[in-house]
């Protein structure tokens, strides 16, 4: 089992900037894959970003792309998600998720949220226009 815990969350104006981190236990966090959902009200989770195990490889969704950067810190078992030049259609739950990656080429990423495993309890971002 890996336990996901994000924090970083809160309220942030149109433009601004947050950094979410998901902190993992139970598991080596080197041999997971992770992602980034989010969930606005009313809509279906959808993938944000993700990273390979390793961290050599990245993938963002168009509508993040150029604004998020997705990074991993293996020593400190921690994922990031540097969010800028934030949008009220930003807002929503954010969730970080790990998929156990080891026996995969170490540059795979994963996008769909059928791919992982484990997930964290989700943290708001709310972004006011």
């Amino acid at each position: 089992q890996v336990q996901l815990v994000e924090s970083g969350g809160g309220l942030v104006q149109a433009g601004g900037s947050l950094r979410l981190s998901c902190a993992a236990s139970g598991r080596t966090f080197s041999h997971y894959a992770m992602g980034w959902f989010r969930q606005a009200p009313g809509k279906e989770r959808e993938v944000v970003c993700a990273i390979s195990l390793n961290g050599g490889s990245t993938y963002y969704a168009d509508s993040v792309k150029g604004r998020f950067d997705i990074s991993r810190d293996n020593a400190k078992n921690t994922v990031y998600l540097q969010m800028n030049s934030l949008k009220p259609e930003d807002t929503a739950i954010y969730y970080c998720a790990a998929r156990l990656s080891v026996f995969s080429a170490s540059g795979t990423v994963y996008r769909g949220q059928d791919e992982y495993a484990y997930w964290g309890q989700g943290t708001q971002v709310t972004v006011s226009s």
